[in-house]
């Protein structure tokens, strides 16, 4: 017996691409799983450090459905290469800062640079057409197939009936009558799927799988832009703009205040590299200054953090600055009433 042909799936950790990977598998092909860090991930980070929806399992989606599928996950570092595709995507954003076209060719191209490399035989995803508005439509697939470099090693279990044949449908590598022909953004089909192959838990479908698509996260990355004069960024911006309440007081500094004690446990890892400011007479968060803040400034920030704390209706609250050497000083300051806070100010 000849050994099984061997298909590289895109695995985000979604029902599609695990739906998508179970398919391929049923018919004896051998599948392994590619899953890219861009840093932009919504699952895992977050959900790790806050208590909402404290009952859902943390976890990282895609080693679950590596986990599942019983195959190999492939985790790879594509952050800097991916900084390109988030500065100048070539067929433009979508509703908010997500390139979504380029980044399915980018992705791709990379998977189908992996395949060469490790002697696979062709591309497994779990789009849909129709599912999303970029880069799932049926203009833009054959896009994502040409540009990527791909062509037609580029196999979509969960709507191939809908698109023209691959090669692995032409030579017999798969059944095409065994894969499907789902369309639109309903995903009772793919949920019923699931339940014909006995997967019961697997992530929220429609739940989005990319910090670039949400308004308010593109809005404080916009900022972020706006305030450093470039369309830069570094890791830990991307993890802090995830992270707690922003608001932009000054055009020159903007402060990142936990709304939790998650939140202010993960921030006490950057105090090395911001001006902080906690309270000390009450109970409250933990904020940072990103910026160059002068005394004016500082008293301000203790203000605003004042009122998210516990002494919000007080007199006077006191108040901790430390500079990023660890040397602090007190500050008693009049928390700032809500209605003096303009929403301007929340990014």
């Amino acid at each position: 017996m000849s050994d099984p042909r061997k298909a590289v799936a895109l695995i985000s950790g979604g029902l599609d691409s695990l739906l998508a990977a179970k398919v391929i598998q049923e018919q004896g092909v051998h599948v392994e799983g590619i899953n890219f860090f861009t840093g932009f991930c919504v699952e895992g980070h977050t959900h790790a450090i806050r208590k909402k929806e404290r009952a859902r399992p943390k976890r990282n989606n895609a080693l679950w459905v590596a986990e599942q599928l019983g195959i190999k996950l492939h985790i790879v570092d594509i952050v800097e290469p991916y900084k390109e595709v988030v500065f100048n995507p070539r067929h433009g954003y979508g509703a908010n800062l997500n390139p979504c076209l380029d980044c399915k060719i980018f992705m791709v191209n990379k998977a189908h640079e992996w395949l060469r490399q490790h002697s696979f035989d062709f591309i497994i995803t779990g789009e849909v057409v129709g599912q999303r508005p970029m880069s799932q439509r049926k203009d833009t697939m054959p896009v994502v197939s040409k540009e990527s470099g791909s062509g037609d090693l580029l196999l979509r279990p969960l709507c191939a009936k809908n698109l023209p044949e691959t090669l692995p449908e032409r030579e017999g590598w798969v059944k095409r009558e065994q894969l499907y022909d789902f369309s639109g953004r309903s995903r009772k089909p793919q949920m019923a799927l699931a339940e014909r192959f006995g997967l019961k838990d697997y992530a929220q479908p429609a739940g989005g799988c990319c910090f670039l698509t949400d308004a308010q996260y593109a809005s404080k990355l916009a900022d972020l832009w706006r305030a450093r004069g470039s369309k830069q960024y570094e890791m830990d911006d991307i993890m802090l703009l995830k992270v707690g309440r922003h608001l932009r007081p000054r055009p020159h500094f903007k402060l990142i205040i936990s709304r939790e004690e998650g939140e202010g446990n993960y921030l006490q890892g950057y105090r090395k590299q911001y001006v902080s400011i906690k309270t000390v007479s009450h109970p409250g968060p933990l904020a940072l200054i990103d910026g160059e803040a002068g005394d004016e400034d500082i008293e301000l920030a203790a203000r605003l953090v004042a009122r998210y704390s516990q002494g919000r209706d007080a007199p006077e609250v006191e108040l901790e600055v430390a500079d990023r050497e660890g040397n602090s000083r007190l500050l008693r300051v009049r928390p700032m009433p809500a209605h003096e806070v303009p929403q301007a100010w929340h990014l």
